[in-house]
């Protein structure tokens, strides 16, 4: 189940996860379990590193290991006004076929600003724990 009229359920696979300087975003979210998406998105570093960039693909794509939160609609909201410009709601399919909500950004200024896809790192977290040992 995908909503109901009091909560949604979103997928969460950045800069908000536990561990993640953007944690706080998520209020007091309940957290419901580790998950990953079917392999049919792909991940870039955006703005150098400062947020994750996803979006689908017909093909190449990896599955991305994430955390799925339910959320009231006032935490939603304000997780989405917290989000970095232009990522917008859409959404995203799990490896065990749920679709849920997760914020994804379009592939054509990841393409325009040449961001570095991290997609074979392991999700943003490995990411970020890999550029911090560099």
């Amino acid at each position: 189940m995908k909503t109901t009229s009091e909560t949604r359920k979103v997928f969460i696979c950045g800069s908000a996860l536990r561990g993640q300087p953007d944690h706080q975003n998520l209020q007091s979210a309940k957290f419901v379990k580790t998950a990953a998406t079917q392999p049919r998105y792909r991940l870039h570093a955006a703005g150098d590193g400062w947020h994750p960039a996803i979006y689908e693909v017909a093909e190449g794509g990896i599955s991305i290991p994430g955390e799925v939160y339910e959320m009231t609609k006032e935490q939603f909201e304000y997780l989405s006004a917290n989000e970095p410009p232009n990522m917008y709601a859409s959404d995203i399919v799990l490896e065990d076929g749920e679709v849920l909500t997760a914020f994804l950004y379009p592939k054509e200024l990841i393409e325009k600003y040449n961001w570095t896809d991290i997609s074979h790192l392991g999700g943003w977290a490995a990411y970020k724990a890999s550029s911090s040992e560099s």
